[in-house]
């Protein structure tokens, strides 16, 4: 793929795991829409990495190391949200973490986060215009 295709491939895949977000938040399986959310965030950081920094993004799932070596200004909310986003990931993905966060996850705590991932998703796609 060249690097065009890359960044469609980063994007395209992201809003195939937004729209599966969405759903497994509609079936109140909380955990895993925010897991989902992680990866909507991270493919879209991959995707600003490749159009502004080299065509191979770096393989980490921690998304504010990720921005940082993509050269993405942000401020200090945007970075401790992406610190929050990625423990999605880890206490989704682990046993030893998964029962607490199962019981973390009310719908009141998932919708304030989808809708935090949301808003970051819409600013991120906007930097991926201006770049």
């Amino acid at each position: 793929m060249n690097k065009e295709d890359l960044i469609i491939y980063w994007i395209e895949s992201s809003e195939r795991d937004f729209v599966t977000m969405e759903h497994l938040f509609e079936k109140k399986d909380y955990h895993w829409a925010l897991f989902m959310g992680h990866l909507v965030i991270e493919k879209l950081l991959k995707a600003y990495h490749v159009k502004n920094v080299d065509e191979q993004p770096p393989l980490v799932h921690n998304l504010l190391r990720l921005a940082e070596k993509s050269d993405l200004e942000l401020s200090e909310d945007q970075k401790d949200f992406l610190v929050t986003v990625t423990a999605f990931n880890i206490r989704a993905r682990y046993d030893d973490y998964k029962l607490a966060f199962y019981k973390t996850c009310t719908a009141e705590y998932t919708t304030r986060w989808i809708e935090e991932i949301k808003g970051f998703r819409k600013w991120i796609k906007e930097q991926l215009l201006k770049s």
